[in-house]
C-alpha cells in the first residue's frame, strides 16, 4: 500500500512564451516550443512518517510543441539538503511517480533527462520569487501591475501544475537555464505563482 502524502507551499513557473502564457489555455506556445522551470517549496509536508518541511524542488520541462500534443523532455532537481528518504518522496511526488495531480502529466513525458540532488535557493520577496541552482538555472519573476497596481490573476485556467489556486501573472526579469546539452537566456517572458497543494 503506498504511503498517504500531503505538501503545501509555494510555486512558480517561467517560460519562453509571451505573457501571458497561452499553454495555460491549451492552445500552442508563441514560439512554436515550451520551455519552462517549475519551482516548488514545500512549506509544510510529509510522506508517510517521512517530513518535508522547507523542501525544494525544480522541474524542467521541454515540449517541442504544443504542450498537450508533444512528448516532453524533463529534468527534476532534487534539494539536496534532503535525506535519502526526503529525497525519495520528494521524487515520487514531484515526478508524479507517487499519484496525486502531477500524476495527470505522466503520459506527457517522453524522456526524463535526469534526477539529481541540487543545491537550490528559493526566495520570496513581496511580489517576486526567484531561485538559483548554481551552474544550471536562474530565474526571477516579477508579478505584471495590473489596473491600480492590482495583481493580474487567472482562475480556473484549464492547465495548470496547480489546480485550485488563481496564478498570479509574472513577468520574467530573466530566465537562464543551462543542461542537458540545453541553452535558454531570455528575459520579457511569462511568469506566474500560486499557492500549491498536493495530497495523494
Amino acid at each position: 500500500m503506498t504511503e498517504s502524502w500531503k505538501v503545501t507551499g509555494a510555486y512558480f513557473e517561467a517560460c519562453n512564451c509571451a505573457v501571458a502564457c497561452p499553454c495555460f489555455f491549451m492552445s500552442a506556445p508563441t514560439e512554436g516550443n515550451c520551455t519552462a522551470v517549475i519551482a516548488w517549496h514545500i512549506d509544510k509536508g510529509n510522506f508517510g512518517k517521512v517530513a518535508l518541511d522547507g523542501m525544494n524542488a525544480v522541474l524542467m520541462a521541454h515540449s517541442p510543441g504544443h504542450m498537450l500534443q508533444s512528448k516532453w523532455q524533463v529534468a527534476l532537481y532534487l534539494d539536496e539538503r534532503a535525506s535519502a528518504e526526503q529525497q525519495q518522496a520528494m521524487g515520487g511526488i514531484f515526478s508524479g511517480q507517487a499519484g496525486g495531480h502531477l500524476a495527470a502529466l505522466a503520459p506527457l513525458i517522453g524522456e526524463v533527462l535526469g534526477v539529481k540532488p541540487v543545491a537550490i535557493e528559493y526566495s520570496e520577496n513581496g511580489k517576486q520569487r526567484s531561485l538559483k541552482i548554481p551552474g544550471i538555472t536562474e530565474v526571477e519573476i516579477a508579478a505584471l501591475e495590473g489596473q491600480g497596481g492590482a495583481l493580474v490573476t487567472v482562475s480556473n485556467h484549464p492547465f495548470t501544475p496547480v489546480p485550485g489556486h488563481a496564478a498570479v501573472i509574472s513577468t520574467s526579469k530573466h530566465l537562464k537555464y543551462t543542461d542537458h546539452g540545453m541553452t535558454l537566456d531570455i528575459s520579457g517572458k511569462t511568469g506566474a505563482y500560486s499557492p500549491f497543494a498536493y495530497q495523494s
